[in-house]
């Protein structure tokens, strides 16, 4: 199956195509991780693009219903090097080309994404077009250039569950992984879990595009959650009585989200302890004010290094976005206290003086690094310290 990726620009990459047989239109990025590729497919901060690895090769482990991090995958379209032929490991359950096919996303392999990836970081991440269906050049490049892009785009809306639920209420889901100890152990390995703590605070998640691991971490450090719709108002989620409220990664321009913006405002204004990370932590600068602007190729990937100014320490990140807070723009009560090292972007804030917090990253990172798992802790211990 031949295969065509485009940019805006007029460059074309030709390649084999696996997965579905068809055409999708998106802003073409690239990550730097060297495994998650199953994750990051399910992540739906990538709706809307088209996600190029800049590892080799990649689907050698396969794919499993355990790892996923959202309920489909979100990415518009898949361009990698090469696509193992073979899968190895015990957890797989089915072929990367197989699980892309039945969700309708075409992949292109085959390409030297080496040259796309320098394109990229050169001019900027493009729009662009994947195409299955045998589609001549001009057309691909026609098409790349009508698609709208990002700036503006509420995505946040598509990538919500349809209705608010409560999380794991049975502890099915959320236990951390263990390894058998012992001679005596028995039982499926895949099954094998640590102990979860008692559920003992209630806190309310907006989900903007939220992932099954944050979930999870929430859990594991004793939160009762209760998922919200992207577009639940403050005075839905105040009727509930959270002890806190946390805001979640998600896709699209942060600016586009007003009603997202509006209801933060008046959570904040309440006094409520707020969590944010990646989409929320970029809502959360803009209900205090701040203003946010698009980054010329954004960060993605398992290896951003992050200083913690407070700490004078170093962590090592997994992120992905496109947008980022400006920190001249923040409140003179606002100050950063995380920053990009590569960029010197802003990376975390807090308040002065309410219980109110964000970074931009994502410390819940599955498969990793988990440099900053203790930011769930932290959370916690805001929420306990409140009055």
């Amino acid at each position: 199956m031949r295969a065509i990726l485009a940019l805006e620009d007029g460059s074309v990459w030709e390649g084999d195509g696996f997965g579905a047989c068809n055409t999708t239109v998106g802003e073409v990025c690239f990550n730097t991780s060297m495994t998650g590729y199953q994750e990051i497919l399910t992540d739906p901060s990538y709706h809307g693009q088209i996600v190029t690895m800049t590892c080799p090769h990649i689907g050698n482990y396969g794919v499993n219903a355990l790892d996923v991090e959202s309920w489909r995958p979100h990415v518009a379209g898949f361009a990698v090097r090469e696509v193992s032929p073979v899968v190895s490991n015990w957890r797989a359950e089915e072929a990367l080309p197989d699980y892309l096919e039945r969700h309708g996303i075409p992949g292109i392999q085959g390409i030297d994404t080496r040259s796309l990836t320098r394109k990229l970081r050169v001019r900027g991440a493009m729009n662009g077009v994947l195409s299955t269906e045998g589609l001549s050049r001009e057309e691909a490049i026609e098409r790349a250039r009508a698609f709208p892009g990002l700036v503006g785009a509420d995505y946040a809306k598509e990538v919500t569950h349809a209705e608010g639920f409560r999380w794991d209420e049975e502890d099915a889901k959320s236990a951390d992984f263990r390894i058998a100890t012992g001679a005596g152990e028995t039982g499926d390995p895949r099954t094998l879990r640590h102990p979860l703590p008692p559920a003992d605070i209630p806190i309310i998640a907006y989900d903007y595009g939220i992932k099954y691991n944050i979930l999870r971490r929430l859990r594991q450090h004793g939160f009762r959650v209760e998922v919200v719709r992207a577009d639940a108002s403050a005075e839905e989620v105040l009727r509930r009585k959270p002890a806190g409220v946390f805001l979640s990664n998600g896709p699209g321009d942060p600016a586009a989200v007003g009603y997202a913006i509006k209801a933060v405002a008046e959570l904040a204004k309440a006094g409520l302890p707020i969590f944010g990370i990646c989409l929320g932590h970029q809502i959360l600068s803009l209900a205090m004010g701040g203003t946010t602007f698009k980054l010329k190729f954004g960060h993605r990937g398992a290896n951003q290094p992050v200083k913690d100014l407070d700490q004078e320490v170093v962590e090592i990140t997994a992120q992905n976005h496109g947008f980022a807070v400006d920190a001249a723009s923040l409140p003179a009560d606002v100050r950063v206290n995380r920053i990009n090292l590569n960029d010197q972007t802003v990376e975390g804030i807090r308040h002065r003086t309410k219980p109110l917090f964000s970074v931009q990253y994502h410390p819940e990172a599955s498969p990793g690094p988990h440099d900053s798992t203790p930011l769930f802790a932290e959370f916690r211990r805001m929420i306990e310290a409140r009055p």
